[in-house]
């Protein structure tokens, strides 16, 4: 009956209490695809990478909800911190920070404090919190800093910018290691502002889906983790483009709607989703609640 499930989920899907069931449903799961194999493989190979003056980058760019922070925190979570052979201190092989949204130097500095975990994270001066940001990355031994919504850096005006940039090359030719960018689009524009820095980083953009083999690959992974005691059938033609259509090619949104199906008929006792349950729910897509919200605004 849970065939179709890898064995973790089938376990779940068996819970007789309907309630429980959704509650672990909602929870983040992964789904394997290629696309954030490749990159997922990328990462692995900048973990291991000899130090150098020159450390490659990686620029991971895609739509808002596209799925690139999932592939970036399913790596930390490879790769999570350990106490060194001397017990003294911890290794945190990779770092993942987010760029403040209002960006400063020593905002920055404050957020790579925080994720090490240190007991201070302002100082009284920027270079205090530089001097300190870069003396505790040293120590754990990082080897590759993720930076989360780089696109950030365009809210500061054009001497911000140039000063973050700047920041960024810092880091990377100080510490010796690889510097992972996250965002949409707008962050490739503010690398591509620094010739020096445009070379170093290697660009990783993950599209919208289109209706190809790709896309009915990532909905045989969905049927495997939606734990559904019944095989429903998403990958029929019908099925797989109104998924599509209503999700706008966004892989967060195809989460968004397959879950929300999978909890209904869940508590309908139907257990698989069909045509009929992705019309009737109550989903709206990215354009729709754009609309909507126009509607009341104005």
């Amino acid at each position: 009956m849970t065939d179709h499930l890898l064995p973790s989920v089938a376990k779940i899907a068996l819970l007789e209490d309907k309630e429980q069931k959704i509650i672990k449903l909602r929870g983040d799961y992964w789904i394997e695809y290629s696309r954030a194999q490749k990159i997922l493989n990328r990462l692995e190979e900048l973990l291991i990478f000899p130090k150098k003056i020159r450390m490659p980058n990686m620029l991971i760019i895609s739509p808002s909800n596209n799925g690139k922070t999932m592939i970036v925190e399913k790596f930390r979570r490879s790769h999570l911190p350990y106490d060194s052979e001397n017990g003294e201190n911890q290794t945190i092989p990779v770092l993942m920070v987010q760029m403040p949204s209002n960006p400063t130097a020593k905002r920055f500095y404050a957020s790579i404090l925080m994720s090490l975990g240190s007991p201070i994270t302002v100082y009284p001066s920027t270079a205090n919190n530089e001097m300190m940001a870069l003396k505790l990355l040293r120590i754990t031994k990082t080897r590759i800093l993720i930076i989360d919504e780089l696109h950030n850096i365009l809210a500061g005006n054009i001497s911000k910018q140039r000063e973050f940039l700047n920041i960024l090359r810092f880091i990377g030719n100080e510490l010796q290691l690889s510097i992972v960018g996250v965002g949409i689009k707008d962050a490739y524009l503010a690398i591509r502002s620094d010739d020096q820095l445009e070379n170093r980083f290697e660009p990783c953009i993950l599209p919208l889906w289109q209706n190809d083999n790709e896309y009915i690959k990532l909905l045989a992974s969905f049927i495997k983790v939606l734990p559904l005691r019944k095989l429903s059938p998403l990958l029929n033609y019908d099925i797989s483009t109104m998924i599509l259509e209503r999700s706008e090619g966004i892989i967060g949104e195809i989460a968004t709607l397959l879950t929300q199906a999978a909890a209904e008929v869940i508590r309908s006792g139907k257990e698989y989703i069909d045509l009929e349950t992705l019309e009737q729910i109550n989903y709206r897509s990215p354009t729709e609640r754009r609309r909507l919200y126009e509607s009341m605004v104005y």
